[in-house]
């Protein structure tokens, strides 16, 4: 297993959708077993394929004691009501704002066997998949903040790229990311 470097915003391939993958090889496999100890080291609770420069539609995961791996997910099935919640993202660092999800979901896709593999998912879960599938289209989870937000998180982007002060997190920012 490796640790691979994460994208981070600016690099194109974080804003281009990954395509769907016809069948889960050997190297499926080990991308997945070294996006774990990726995720893992840097530390996440999610990873996507873009975010490690792959484009293809894999991601994986880790709440609490479980942690899995989806191939071509898609989310089948979203509860009516949303939660909103501080967010962050491994391709983002530093960034956290709130973010309004489905409270929970449900993911089908395959493992990294190929394996039918069907997550209910609710809480931090549902979030990891949203969060993952997003980056899976092409979509950060900042594309989510309503316009005020939005600007001032790619103003700490552009400040950071250029090496300039950033501004003050908002109250109650978290740690670690997705």
């Amino acid at each position: 297993m490796a640790v691979l470097p994460i994208r981070r915003f600016g690099d194109p391939v974080l804003r281009q959708r990954a395509g769907e993958t016809d069948q889960v090889t050997e190297l499926h496999r080990r991308l997945a077993n070294d996006m774990l100890e990726t995720m893992r080291e840097a530390p996440g609770v999610g990873l996507a394929g873009p975010q490690v420069g792959v484009l293809e539609r894999i991601f994986v995961w880790e709440v609490d004691d479980r942690h899995g791996v989806v191939v071509n997910p898609a989310i089948v099935s979203r509860s009516r009501g949303t939660v909103e919640e501080e967010e962050g993202c491994l391709s983002l660092p530093g960034l956290y704002y709130p973010v309004v999800r489905s409270a929970a979901v449900v993911v089908e896709g395959v493992d990294e066997n190929g394996e039918p593999v069907r997550l209910v998912a609710e809480d931090l879960l549902a979030r990891v998949c949203q969060h993952e599938i997003d980056h899976l289209d092409g979509v950060l989870f900042i594309d989510h903040l309503p316009e005020e937000l939005r600007k001032e998180a790619l103003t700490r982007l552009r400040n950071e790229a250029l090496g300039l002060p950033s501004t003050p997190m908002p109250r109650g920012a978290a740690e670690g990311g997705l």
